[in-house]
């Protein structure tokens, strides 16, 4: 099935085709996107690639509506956090879910897997986070909330490193910068908490 990183929009609206090409020719211009499938719609997928033809990801919009292939990815992403904690950030996310009209789906393809590459897809889903009312997800990692932090927990039991997470408390955000290995940060976050000693992640220091 491959790996997917996935922006949710609470947006029905999409940008255009020409618009999605311009951020790739102004950002990453040894890259290309070109138009795989068009719907009555506009686009509904699109490939980008590097000038030796080398696949670097499948871009895939799938509007939430009823009996659709969106509205059946928020229903499974509904059932996968069910069980995750911390609580507050499960009910949190779960009622965004309920509110997202459309689905960006990047399929990460070989070219992928180098920097440039990487690079000039991260162009393209940050373009589409960037319009707002938005999160991310990402496979082994879960999801983020609209300031691109960690909220549920979705990684392996072996992952380490320094992570921006974020808990809900008392109707606000509170972000930090944890070890994902540190077992008394992650016990933390998991109630819902703050770890102790972590350093607090400014809001304006959150790039969109």
């Amino acid at each position: 099935m491959g790996y997917y990183t996935r922006v949710l929009s609470k947006h029905a609206a999409f940008p255009p085709f020409e618009d999605m090409v311009q951020v790739i020719q102004e950002e990453h211009p040894a890259y290309k996107l070109t138009l795989e499938e068009r719907s009555a719609q506009e686009w509904t997928t699109l490939l980008l690639s590097a000038e030796d033809g080398t696949p670097v990801a499948l871009i895939e919009r799938n509007p939430v509506l009823e009996d659709s292939l969106g509205q059946a990815e928020i229903a499974e992403f509904l059932e996968e956090i069910g069980n995750c904690k911390p609580e507050s950030g499960v009910a949190w996310l779960q009622a965004y879910l309920n509110s997202v009209q459309t689905i960006y789906a990047f399929q990460h393809l070989a070219g992928a897997d180098s920097e440039e590459g990487f690079d000039a897809l991260h162009a393209l889903r940050f373009a589409l986070w960037g319009r707002g009312d938005a999160i991310i997800q990402a496979d082994e990692e879960g999801f983020t909330n609209e300031e691109g932090c960690g909220i549920v927990w979705q990684f392996s039991d072996s992952v380490s490193g320094p992570w921006n997470m974020g808990v809900h408390q008392d109707g606000k955000w509170r972000h930090f910068e944890m070890d994902l290995g540190n077992p008394d940060h992650r016990a933390a976050f998991l109630r819902g908490e703050v770890p102790a000693g972590v350093a607090v992640v400014p809001a304006a220091s959150l790039a969109r």
